[in-house]
């Protein structure tokens, strides 16, 4: 019964350690690009959103969706899928910090952590079924 659900939810518990980790990456080098080296919040979004895609790509491949790619054109194909997937929801990250903090004046550090939240499942589903999709 154990193994079977164990099995069932096998990515899915790596997934929301590295998800955490991944937001405190992201949050952390947010607030260090806004607060400590004074960038204004959408470049020091963006640049927060690079230092994570490039943690989490690293992590999900090896740690959590086990990658059967092997060569370089099967990496580049999967890469490229994971960027693309990371843009649309990195769209997602930007589009609510405008919003929420540019528009509305909303907290900076809240709004990143909610937008966060969204994103990481928004991200799950995409890798489990498009870019890190078992055959």
């Amino acid at each position: 019964m154990i193994k079977k659900l164990y099995n069932k939810y096998r990515d899915l518990i790596p997934y929301a350690v590295f998800g955490v980790l991944s937001t405190l990456v992201n949050i952390g080098s947010y607030w260090l690009f806004a607060h400590l080296i004074h960038m204004g919040v959408m470049p020091s979004t963006i640049l927060a959103w690079l230092v994570a895609i490039i943690f989490v790509y690293i992590t999900n491949r090896k740690w959590v969706f086990h990658s059967e790619a092997v060569g370089p054109k099967a990496i580049s194909k999967e890469i490229a899928s994971f960027l693309t997937c990371r843009l649309l929801t990195g769209f997602v990250d930007w589009g609510s910090m405008f919003i929420f903090t540019d528009v509305l004046h909303f907290n900076d550090v809240a709004v990143k952590t909610l937008a966060n939240i969204v994103v990481i499942i928004l991200n799950y589903i995409a890798s489990k079924l498009v870019i890190f999709k078992r055959k």
